[in-house]
């Protein structure tokens, strides 16, 4: 049995740093993405003072993230880290297509309640907006790791909701 795992990242544990400030292990292993999900802003996260992402199977869509190898010890740091205790996200098995088309499956959470009807970024309510800090996270992960230029694209088309308050994270996040 193997002492590591694949975890598919699409929000703010796209960015390095920011995925092992809980889960020391986590090496980037390549970039991929899913099939048929799109990516959306729920449940409002006291951490992050707004909505957070997550993925919602739907047809003809895709979401790009980056495949990381974790070691067995940080099952439960991420699964912490992902809220799965509070029933905000659970943890599933997803197939991530690499740039060369190799499958791998991988773990990924999704949040638990998750929005039925679909609303263009471009066109979410001030509700659905993340904060500026995990949007500018989930975009510099992005960049960082080279997803494609659409993808970014499309990134940079939703909007934030413009907090400008204190954030309950690590200062090491914000400062950059």
């Amino acid at each position: 049995m193997s002492n590591t795992f694949l975890y598919f990242a699409y929000g703010s544990n796209l960015l390095t740093k920011r995925i092992r400030l809980s889960n020391s292990t986590a090496i980037m292993k390549d970039i991929g993405f899913i099939k048929n999900f799109r990516l959306d802003f729920q449940r409002y996260s006291k951490r992050w003072c707004g909505p957070s992402a997550t993925i919602v199977e739907t047809e003809n869509f895709t979401v790009w993230g980056v495949i990381w190898e974790l070691d067995n010890c940080n099952l439960t740091t991420l699964d912490c880290q992902e809220g799965v205790q509070d029933n905000l996200y659970h943890a599933m098995f997803v197939n991530v297509e690499t740039p060369n088309g190799t499958i791998l499956k991988c773990r990924v959470y999704q949040q638990c309640s998750n929005p039925k009807e679909y609303i263009k970024p471009i066109d979410f309510p001030m509700n659905k907006r993340p904060s500026p800090l995990y949007l500018n996270m989930i975009l510099k992960g992005a960049e960082e790791h080279n997803l494609p230029t659409d993808y970014i694209k499309f990134l940079k088309t939703i909007p934030h909701n413009g907090y400008e308050g204190e954030y309950d994270i690590s200062l090491s996040l914000i400062e950059d």
